[in-house]
């Protein structure tokens, strides 16, 4: 799953407002205990995603409320600037543990991820005569696919680590497109702004490790770091930046009947992430500008022992943007072991 695909690209592209490049991981979706690698089987999985942002920070982390469209040799235009964007995505995870072990006792595991994404993306410019224009667009269709061919992970009484790499392969919906504004006597080319799919490639290698204070493993404290190295894009001389995410959680299981068949599960979680290398390319604009968000919320759940499944929902609530939107996430997950 990727957030919100970005409106800026249409609007903020022609302009003094930020337009910088993300990548393909979006930080608040796993749940806390979901970087470690399980027990040996079979799971299967199903995150559900929204994403919803109506502020748009620069790379002062500013919020931004006007651009400039044109200005080549004149001043330009100054418009406002409202935005509006929505994210529903739904995100089926298939997923096997080895039986066998690695050296040192190791597992290995691998899963697969595709994505399907209901996008409504909406921003509305208003000149301040109030002659303006406005584009809503939404979309469902198939987004990008995560493959995770390598995930490995040891365990001791008190601590699990995993290292794993994976891809983002570009078979989401993206076209480039050209934005008329008569009014303005502007022309934009740039991604369309109800793509799903990002248009690029994206290796990502993540590690993870969790502490058990007790052998029982009923509190867990947890953290993964995720690096991700990005292509270039289809159609656009542009290569994203790297990123760099920070996940971390706190996950207690208390016991809700007896005999501990039904656990509720709690824990504050969020996440950081920060643009590590400048965009290249020759349609890079403001390359020196590297975007960063932060996130903070709660995890709630529940577990059902004997039918090894989980229902877990998740709220994280971003603050500290810089060069990107700055939102809100909901998921509620579903996942069993078979």
């Amino acid at each position: 799953m990727r957030r919100a695909l970005l409106v800026a690209a249409v609007l903020l592209g022609a302009g003094a407002a930020p337009a910088g490049e993300i990548g393909h991981y979006a930080p608040g979706v796993l749940n806390i205990r979901d970087f470690l690698v399980p027990d040996p089987g079979w799971y299967a999985a199903v995150y559900n995603v929204y994403y919803g942002a109506d502020t748009l920070r620069d790379k002062n982390g500013d919020r931004v409320r006007s651009i400039t469209i044109g200005g080549g040799v004149g001043p330009g235009v100054t418009v406002g600037l409202d935005v509006d964007v929505d994210v529903f995505t739904v995100v089926p995870t298939f997923m096997g543990v080895a039986p066998w072990e690695l050296p040192g006792g190791g597992r290995y595991a691998a899963y697969i991820s595709p994505t399907l994404a209901n996008t409504s993306v909406s921003a509305s410019l208003s000149t301040q005569t109030g002659v303006g224009v406005a584009s809503d667009e939404g979309q469902f269709g198939v987004g990008d696919l995560y493959v995770q061919p390598v995930w490995l992970g040891w365990s001791g009484a008190h601590w699990d680590f995993s290292l794993s790499y994976g891809f983002y392969a570009p078979v989401g919906k993206y076209d480039t497109d050209k934005k008329n504004f008569p009014l303005l006597g502007v022309t934009i080319e740039s991604p369309a702004a109800d793509n799903i799919g990002l248009g690029f490639w994206t290796h990502q290698f993540q590690t993870a490790a969790a502490w058990y204070p007790w052998e029982h493993r009923a509190t867990a404290v947890a953290m993964a770091v995720t690096g991700e190295v990005h292509g270039e894009k289809e159609s656009i001389d542009i290569t994203p930046g790297s990123h760099v995410s920070w996940n971390w959680g706190i996950s207690q299981y208390l016991p809700l009947v007896e005999d501990d068949w039904l656990l509720l599960e709690v824990g504050p979680t969020g996440y950081s992430q920060w643009q590590v290398s400048d965009d290249t390319g020759s349609a890079a604009r403001n390359r020196n500008v590297h975007d960063q968000v932060h996130a903070a919320g709660l995890q709630l759940g529940l577990t059902h022992v004997p039918w090894n499944a989980f229902l877990t929902a998740r709220y994280l609530h971003e603050f500290a943007a810089e060069d990107r939107f700055e939102g809100q996430m909901a998921t509620i997950s579903l996942g069993k072991k078979f």
